[in-house]
């Protein structure tokens, strides 16, 4: 745990100004509640996300390169919200780290070297090391004392093995650290690192309502009152197609799935208004005002 000031690159990448709005709005609230500086890149581009390495790998691992050049114009180790985000810039430290040849081609293609020491660290990684459990336990205004979270990983927070390197690849538990510490119940469930289906959304989109109906009936066997998310792509196949999930399988789930920085912004007095709540389609209102929490 750390006392001295800290402060980050910050690559919010394109689901966070635009369909994830919410979870830009509450990261800044977050941080700047907890006194965490963030400098967003400049000129950043997309990651290229879950499709591109499935295209073109050069073009993959250039278009984080080009953002690791861009981060180095900030200061501070870089700060990532998005799991996809995460994964791409992490994946391509990895493969260019000891591969000449391929380090070479990506140069090439981004017209110069290509950095690779900056730190790149989840938000997660963040609060739970930099920062520190305790001190975000301090800093907790409003506990979220009996709400029963699902923490959900997906599949790209910590796999593969050795690349994000943010907790145990299977067996992770740094979303319930950090949740715990804000004053919430987590339930033990099945589903947690299962995959969402994200890459199927526009192509297969069957095969996301049978994998995200799965999740959902997970955690709600579990006790779960909300599933708590770490990715827009999760996030958006479990909020935006809840509805549709329900409708095909016939059952009710009601589990909003909130980003981790809404939950902890309400715990470190965050104004509900600045967390983006109300951009969620399954609203977590009135679950929230039934435990006190707004």
């Amino acid at each position: 745990m750390s006392s001295t000031p800290l402060n980050y690159g910050y690559y919010p990448g394109c689901s966070l100004h635009a369909s994830a709005r919410e979870y830009d709005q509450s990261t800044r609230g977050l941080f700047g509640a907890l006194g965490i500086g963030l400098s967003e890149v400049p000129d950043w581009l997309c990651c290229g996300a879950t499709p591109a390495h499935n295209v073109d790998q050069l073009l993959s691992l250039s278009l984080s390169a080009k953002n690791l050049t861009l981060a180095e114009k900030v200061p501070g180790d870089l700060a990532v919200a998005c799991a996809a985000c995460f994964s791409r810039l992490k994946t391509t430290q990895h493969e260019l780290k000891d591969d000449a040849e391929k380090r070479s081609q990506v140069g090439r293609a981004i017209d110069g070297p290509v950095p690779l020491a900056k730190k790149v660290k989840h938000l997660l990684e963040i609060l739970d090391s930099d920062f520190g459990l305790e001190r975000l336990q301090q800093a907790v205004k409003k506990p979220l004392s009996g709400l029963k979270v699902a923490c959900y990983y997906g599949c790209l927070l910590t796999r593969p093995p050795g690349v994000p390197q943010l907790d145990d690849a299977e067996a992770p538990t740094i979303m319930e650290r950090v949740i715990e510490a804000a004053g919430a119940q987590t339930v033990a469930w099945s589903h947690r690192l299962e995959c969402c289906g994200a890459g199927f959304t526009l192509s297969r989109p069957e095969v996301v309502l049978k994998l995200t109906g799965e999740i959902l009936a997970a955690a709600k066997a579990a006790g779960a009152d909300c599933l708590m998310v770490a990715c827009p792509l999760c996030q958006g196949n479990l909020d935006l197609r809840q509805q549709e999930v329900e409708q095909a399988s016939g059952a009710q789930y009601g589990l909003p799935a909130l980003y981790l920085t809404q939950l902890l912004g309400l715990a470190v007095g965050v104004p509900a208004g600045q967390l983006g709540l109300d951009g969620l389609l399954v609203s977590p209102q009135e679950l929230l005002r039934e435990k006190g929490l707004l």
